[in-house]
């Protein structure tokens, strides 16, 4: 373990770290936390109770009780709640939430996404804006994204539900019923435009 400022990182007495793990200044590492080797903490991480894989690069990042794989990248500012598991070779990035969700390898969200209480399949792209909703006001539900799905930016995928493989999902668009294998799938409002509408002209 490479550890470059001791005086500015806390790694509990319970952690699991291996030999070449690089830790960077202002760094948390508590609990029973297993670190892989190869693997570098950059600044600013919270990681608590979590698993982190071989080769992965976090950033800037809250960790607590999830499982990150091999050769994956997270942060910086992304927040791995409990039951967060990521796969190999993904990519979660700034102000991405995961929650009680499964990610599978080479899926990326890679900004401003919210992921919560889904299974995401493998090589499946999470757009900016992403919502997965969970909650109808009384009970949290569960979607599934198969692989191979792409989820434009500004999407709402309402739970329970299921987009099957190869889906397409449109920018801009809420899901409310499973879509089919190899859909193009698009739920947005036609654009009007008024002529002659601007208070300023």
């Amino acid at each position: 373990m490479i550890l470059i400022d001791k005086n500015t990182t806390y790694i509990s007495p319970e952690a699991q770290i291996a030999e070449d793990v690089v830790i960077y200044p202002n760094n948390n590492i508590i609990g029973n936390t297993i670190i892989g080797k190869g693997t570098v903490i950059m600044p600013n991480c919270i990681i608590t109770d979590s698993i982190i894989g071989e080769n992965t690069k976090v950033t800037a990042a809250v960790m607590e009780e999830a499982r990150v794989g091999d050769n994956t990248t997270v942060g910086p500012f992304a927040y791995l709640r409990k039951g967060a598991c990521i796969g190999n070779h993904c990519r979660i990035g700034d102000f991405v939430e995961v929650k009680n969700s499964v990610i599978g390898d080479y899926t990326k969200a890679s900004h401003l996404a919210y992921v919560g209480d889904v299974t995401v399949g493998e090589k499946c792209n999470v757009g900016c804006g992403v919502i997965f909703v969970n909650y109808d006001g009384k009970t949290k539900h569960r979607s599934t994204v198969e692989d191979n799905c792409f989820i434009g930016s500004n999407c709402n995928i309402i739970a329970p539900v299921t987009l099957r493989e190869n889906s397409y999902i449109a920018a801009g668009t809420t899901v409310t019923d499973e879509t089919p294998s190899d859909s193009f799938v698009i739920g947005r409002s036609r654009q009007i435009i008024k002529e002659s509408r601007n208070p300023r002209a």
